[in-house]
């Protein structure tokens, strides 16, 4: 398991922290520590880094550590963050300045007053704050948020574990199969407490690359509904309104929870296990993808993937005939060719935007731990 300091976090007192997924955080390491796990991931700055950099509107943490590393995920080592800080990152805000420290080789960061600047040198002073959830709209994101806000909030992939438990629209009034705007929808299933949802149309079966198994459906949003009047004693059927509609709701479409509204300030990083992945399918129901598209891949919470996990892109080395050693069948090294940013976890299914490739991401791709 990869461990960060936290000894030399320096970072902004004062700014809010986001709430991410669940994971117990390791002990410290020491400062030799992360330099022997930076060193060994290649966690190195770029030779011609800038010796600062003002955060303006548009910026991304990704492309802040483009600037300064040779990989983008290396943030939370030059930053000495721990599995903790990962998951409460303190947001970063256009007017700050993030300052290369060459002599330690670590970034810093303090306001464009020089607040939180001493000896030259930007620090801060760490302090108990409450947890804010809702805030920071003006936060600069990990990456581009309009290349991943539908995948948000819709749901695009449903796992097998997660359909199994949804409740289903099963008629309509006048047993009518379609429904539109304001029409009522009669379901049955476990509302959970829950009374607005997203109805979703399951689609093409995922499946596992590895071992050919369905592990997901593709999910076509059509909708949200409003629950009405919870079933009685008498019945099990739970009666709703459609809100709005995307195309017209069927019997048989299912019901998943409206999620709140995302906050997309989570920190790029590699995985703390190592992880070995497929490329299940890309959405569009095309083959390829390229810069900025999304993927899935064949991990999730299961497998200790979580929001901001960056994983490397390679593709299998073909068999070739060694003409020079009598047609002899040899395989070519694995390439790596790119990266792919988790930003949608599920139990076993992850959503990932495509990154820094220089070649087409194909389904079946491995995309493991960077090395």
């Amino acid at each position: 398991m990869k461990k960060f300091s936290t000894i030399a976090a320096f970072l902004v007192a004062g700014l809010p922290l986001v709430s991410a997924v669940s994971h117990a955080a390791p002990a410290d390491a020491t400062i030799a520590q992360a330099q022997a796990v930076a060193a060994k991931s290649k966690c190195s700055f770029l030779p011609d880094a800038p010796d600062k950099h003002v955060v303006v509107n548009g910026d991304t943490l990704w492309g802040i550590s483009s600037r300064f590393l040779q990989n983008p995920w290396c943030w939370p080592q030059v930053w000495g963050m721990n599995k903790e800080d990962i998951r409460n990152p303190h947001w970063i805000y256009p007017g700050q300045i993030v300052y290369f420290d060459r002599v330690n080789q670590r970034l810093r960061l303090a306001n464009a007053s020089g607040e939180g600047m001493v000896g030259g040198v930007a620090t801060v002073k760490l302090s108990p704050r409450a947890r804010v959830q809702g805030l920071g709209a003006n936060a600069i994101r990990s990456i581009p948020a309009s290349a991943i806000e539908p995948f948000l909030s819709q749901p695009m992939v449903v796992d097998v574990n997660t359909l199994e438990r949804t409740p289903r629209i099963v008629a309509a009034p006048e047993s009518r199969v379609n429904l539109g705007q304001n029409e009522k929808a009669y379901v049955r299933g476990d509302l959970e407490g829950g009374t607005s949802f997203q109805v979703f149309r399951p689609g093409t079966p995922l499946k596992d690359p590895e071992s050919g198994n369905i592990i997901g459906y593709e999910a076509a949003f059509v909708g949200t509904v409003k629950l009405d009047r919870e079933g009685d004693e008498n019945g099990d059927v739970h009666t709703f309104t459609v809100v709005n509609s995307k195309e017209e709701m069927s019997v048989g479409d299912r019901l998943l929870p409206i999620p709140p509204t995302p906050i997309l300030s989570y920190v790029p990083h590699p995985p703390y296990d190592e992880i070995k992945a497929r490329i299940v399918s890309v959405y569009g129901g095309v083959s390829v993808a390229g810069q900025n598209q999304i993927v899935t891949i064949n991990r999730g919470r299961e497998h200790g993937i979580d929001l901001g996990t960056v994983l490397s892109l390679q593709r299998y080395g073909a068999t070739v005939k060694d003409r020079t050693d009598g047609n002899r069948l040899i395989k070519l090294p694995d390439e790596q060719y790119g990266h792919v940013f988790i930003f949608r976890v599920f139990d076993t299914i992850s959503y990932g935007l495509v990154m820094q490739v220089t070649d087409f991401v194909k389904v079946g791709d491995i995309a493991q731990s960077p090395q």
